[in-house]
């Protein structure tokens, strides 16, 4: 099995060498990404465009009062 290849990117780091903070960071960092694996990813601005318009056309919905009083609920 392989591993994942890890990005030298960043300068490795030993934990006793982290401040408090870094290693707080990190911890939430790394639950953050455990819990959503797209976590800290950025949309590309198209993608967000579409997005930001689909919710534009959902909030034209059907006002709940609306709906009450056609299925008789009031």
């Amino acid at each position: 099995m392989q591993g994942k290849k890890i990005s030298k990117t960043r300068k490795e780091k030993k934990v006793s060498d982290m401040t408090v903070g870094e290693l707080k960071k990190l911890i939430k960092d790394t639950v953050l990404e455990a819990i959503d694996p797209d976590y800290g990813l950025e949309l590309r601005p198209e993608v967000e465009f579409k997005l930001e318009e689909s919710l534009k056309r959902k909030a034209k919905g059907i006002p709940l009062e609306t709906v009450v009083k056609e299925l008789g609920l009031e």
